[in-house]
């Protein structure tokens, strides 16, 4: 198999798409707490949809029976890791791993969004 390196192909963005069960109610989740804008949405009912906040991109996709999975589904850094955790307990998201520095060089914690799907957040110390 040829290595695609070889090729010079240079690859761009890629975003995590992200399975809800509700449409509305994440749009809500991802634009009032956490501070995202819709760019881009698709299908009536709408199916579809691009959030963006900063160099963040997050692509939400209709599952009405989407269960979540057991493992992290996205990684976000950012530059204030303290504020957007506390924000987070504020809200009364689920913790799933609390918020320390690691030994990788990221002060970090995952909660889980309204659909539970698994954000793992981090800030490089």
């Amino acid at each position: 198999m040829d290595d695609i390196a070889d090729h010079g192909v240079r690859f761009g963005r890629i975003a995590a798409m992200l399975p809800v069960r509700d449409m509305a109610a994440a749009h809500d989740f991802y634009t009032q707490v956490l501070g995202f804008t819709k760019t881009f949405e698709n299908g009536t009912p709408v199916g579809f949809m691009i959030l963006k906040r900063g160099d963040a991109e997050l692509h939400l996709t209709l599952q009405p029976k989407h269960k979540a999975a057991p493992f992290n589904v996205a990684h976000l850094l950012v530059d204030d890791v303290d504020t957007l955790h506390a924000l987070c307990q504020r809200h009364g998201l689920r913790i799933l791993k609390s918020l320390q520095d690691k030994d990788y060089g990221l002060r970090a914690f995952v909660f889980a969004d309204p659909d539970g799907n698994r954000i793992d957040v981090g800030q490089r110390i």
